[in-house]
């Protein structure tokens, strides 16, 4: 995987129309998180970068969460360890994060039949609909999903990335950049943070 391109603090806030103190302000407030803020060495100096598609996500589900939320529950909201969610079936399928054949699709991988979905539970579900809607994957490819998602359980961070050669897939969660040998195709690559976030607002 190619590490995320970069968007300089200048271009953020010129393409934001966000001022430099709301920036800081969000980040002492926990809405962004300190890695995000990458030095870097330019010819003009020293010069902060992020990560631009995690950061132009977030600044847009802040403006447009901030005036029905505080910035302290949005901080809670996108905190790494997500706080405890025990939704329903029902919940889950009036909602819209999952379809009735992606949830009977889950019931039959993982075996579960009863309420609640816990987090991680809820969380492959959403991937899994997401990736399956698209048709970037399978359904045996699903099946790879759903086991390292939920073998995952209670990390719901890093990368989750499906690898394809020669028609032959394989499924990882990685913190990291991966290098790949030559004729490997990404197939899928979530950012498991982010789609936690998503899961979230749907339950606000």
């Amino acid at each position: 995987m190619v590490q995320d391109d970069l968007i300089s603090k200048k271009e953020l806030l010129d393409l934001t129309s966000i001022s430099y103190g709301q920036l800081y302000r969000w980040k002492r407030k926990n809405l962004i998180p300190e890695e995000w803020f990458i030095r870097k060495s330019t010819f003009t100096g020293q010069e902060t970068f992020f990560p631009k598609e995690d950061i132009l996500k977030r600044i847009e589900t802040i403006q447009s969460m901030k005036e029905n939320l505080s910035l302290d529950e949005m901080a809670e909201m996108f905190s790494p360890g997500l706080t405890e969610l025990n939704a329903s079936r029902g919940e889950l399928l009036e909602k819209g994060i999952v379809s009735q054949a992606v949830m009977t699709f889950f019931e039959e991988c993982t075996g579960k039949r009863d309420d609640p979905f816990h987090l991680t539970e809820a969380l492959a579900a959403y991937v899994l609909e997401g990736l399956l809607q698209s048709g970037d994957i399978s359904l045996d490819e699903g099946k790879m999903v759903l086991d390292v998602i939920m073998s995952h359980e209670a990390e719901n961070k890093g990368r989750l990335i499906v690898l394809r050669k020669l028609g032959i897939a394989t499924c990882l969660i990685t913190e990291g950049s991966i290098v790949l040998e030559k004729g490997v195709k990404v197939a899928a690559d979530i950012n498991l943070a982010a789609s936690s976030e998503e899961l979230k607002t749907k339950f606000m």
